[in-house]
């Protein structure tokens, strides 16, 4: 049952922050809709979601409007690769993009933003893993581009994202999740006043690893897999 895996995470989720001396109300649970029918996903929301994500732009565009039609309190993420030419549409559809790596999209971001009259929220990806097959900026360029990105007037940058290895070794996972934190709080430092970039959200951890993640300063877990199958 849907809601009896959210009460478990969100269990979990309490756990992890109490041994830390953290507040678990700080962690956003986001509900990775990945696969999952419309049926659990509105059991999801009904037991309490508040925040889902897709990973393919196409999916989104598929499942979210109806969604918020329905649901207007959701608020509906991208978490995977997005390709310039799906910009346009997913600006319509989500209200956070998190995994914008390159200034070439955010680019492309500004301008569809700019046309439809809105202000486009996002996180900044970076690839702590050093993995080749995964996206993101990588961590010795995260603040060049934040400060690129920053001098867009209709972007907003809240916060930065990763994904760590799918290793046994949960050194090297958090070692990925600890600097993530270490480059947020430098952006936070280096940002200070600036308006359009608000260091708000650590976005990381998934089914596997967000007891590490939330360890390590995460306030936005992607859980998929532990709710939906």
């Amino acid at each position: 049952m849907i809601s009896a895996k959210i009460l478990e995470i969100q269990g979990k989720i309490s756990s992890v922050c109490k041994q830390l001396g953290r507040n678990s109300n700080e962690v956003i649970l986001v509900g990775v809709t990945k696969f999952a029918p419309a049926e659990k996903i509105e059991a999801a929301i009904q037991a309490g979601i508040t925040h889902i994500a897709e990973n393919k732009a196409q999916e989104a565009q598929k499942k979210f409007p109806e969604l918020k039609k329905k649901y207007p309190q959701i608020t509906c993420h991208l978490i995977g690769h997005l390709q310039t030419n799906k910009v346009k549409d997913i600006l319509k559809v989500c209200d956070l993009i998190q995994s914008v790596d390159s200034l070439k999209l955010a680019q492309e971001i500004e301008k569809q933003a700019e046309k439809l009259g809105k202000i486009a929220d996002i996180l900044v990806q970076v690839k702590t893993s050093g993995e080749e097959q995964k996206f993101g900026v990588d961590p010795t360029k995260a603040l060049q581009l934040v400060e690129q990105i920053s001098k867009l007037k209709n972007i907003r940058i809240l916060g930065l994202m990763t994904m760590a290895p799918f290793v046994d070794d949960k050194n090297i996972v958090r070692a990925c999740f600890k600097q993530l934190r270490e480059i947020r709080d430098e952006a936070a430092r280096k940002f200070q006043g600036m308006p359009n970039v608000q260091m708000k959200y650590l976005s990381m951890g998934m089914t596997e690893d967000f007891d590490a993640a939330i360890a390590e300063g995460s306030n936005m877990v992607r859980i998929g897999r532990a709710i939906f199958q």
